[in-house]
């Protein structure tokens, strides 16, 4: 069975086999390729030939275009740099004024450097995987793009006194989700990562009015062109819970903060709920611990549909053979 058929046989409540293990990797995948955090950002080659050699090392089930926030965010314009050992970082801001809001242009998400490099990136992918192994395209939540044009403290205050402001800025980052989950999809993406921490630090109310709508819309139209979507909120989203077991996910992440019990009591059954040992705990603690924790989690989790991973990213600095073990408890429950 290909990687990609366990992958069904999970979205299907086939639960046979062993746990998927899908953790995210940028900085840490990026050194251990031997590749600096810039050539990952920003070349397409790195990030595939990164993601391809921790699968095959750390036998992960899934790989994944996810590198920064600001690919749509250079689409919009901006202009982005490149630290050589560091996330890329938008070195203005776009929006000030709802003039500026009105004015900004819908990109062409094949016209810009960045965003044509991860559809290039889903394309190699698929050259070199032969649709044998899921790939999770990944595209900025509106919340979390609006945030990036306009600067969080803004943009957060905009929810509060300006809704016309908000309501036009979050609809014209809606539509550039939209086009560039459609050109990774069409690329070859099998999922598409939605990315919305900010998500995490709105209350429900405020989620509920200006979010949720806009969330189900993409969450429709990616599912409307075939593939399955991953959401992702880094935090505690404990408070969201209710309202996020309404836009038929396929995937939610989970952060270490957050009850899986709870999420499933919430979420019910059918959602794969992907997690969530602590990221921190995974660099910091033995490979010993790790291999306890993780086996504890997968005995909570059995019979359910779930995907094992760190609450958020594997941090850069993670032992190799902390994440390694991970993998191995797996492999050694199934043979129990």
């Amino acid at each position: 069975m290909t990687k990609k058929e366990h992958f069904e046989q999970l979205c299907a409540g086939k639960l046979s086999g062993p746990v998927l293990f899908r953790p995210i990797l940028m900085h840490f995948a990026a050194r251990f390729n031997g590749n600096t955090y810039r050539e990952f950002a920003s070349d397409y080659q790195v990030l595939v030939r990164s993601n391809l050699a921790c699968m095959e090392y750390f036998e992960t089930d899934l790989v994944g275009l996810i590198s920064d926030p600001y690919r749509e965010t250079s689409a919009f314009s901006a202009k982005i740099s490149f630290p050589e050992e560091a996330v890329p970082r938008c070195d203005e801001i776009l929006i000030k004024t709802y003039d500026d809001v009105k004015n900004l242009k819908r990109p062409d998400v094949y016209q810009c450097e960045r965003t044509l490099d991860r559809i290039r990136g889903a394309e190699l992918f698929q050259k070199e995987l032969k649709g044998e192994v899921p790939v999770i395209g990944w595209i900025e939540g509106p919340l979390a793009e609006a945030c990036d044009l306009a600067g969080i403290s803004n943009m957060l205050m905009q929810l509060m006194v300006d809704p016309d402001f908000a309501s036009l800025l979050l609809d014209k980052c809606t539509q550039t989700a939209k086009d560039f989950a459609q050109a990774q999809i069409e690329a070859g993406c099998d999922i598409i990562g939605i990315g919305d921490a900010i998500c995490s630090q709105i209350d429900q109310i405020t989620y509920d009015h200006y979010i949720k709508a806009r969330h189900l819309e993409i969450i429709s139209f990616i599912h409307d062109l075939g593939a399955k979507v991953k959401l992702h909120i880094c935090g505690n989203i404990t408070h969201l819970l209710p309202s996020l077991k309404d836009l038929g996910l396929d995937i939610l992440d989970i952060d270490f903060m957050v009850s899986l019990e709870q999420a499933f009591r919430i979420l019910g059954p059918d959602v794969i709920r992907c997690g969530n040992i602590n990221p921190v705990e995974i660099q910091d603690k033995t490979a010993g611990e790790i291999g306890e924790i993780t086996s504890q989690l997968l005995e909570a989790e059995k019979g359910r549909k779930f995907i094992l991973s760190a609450g958020c990213e594997i941090t850069v600095n993670t032992p190799v053979r902390n994440l390694k073990i991970m993998k191995e408890t797996i492999k050694n429950r199934t043979q129990e």
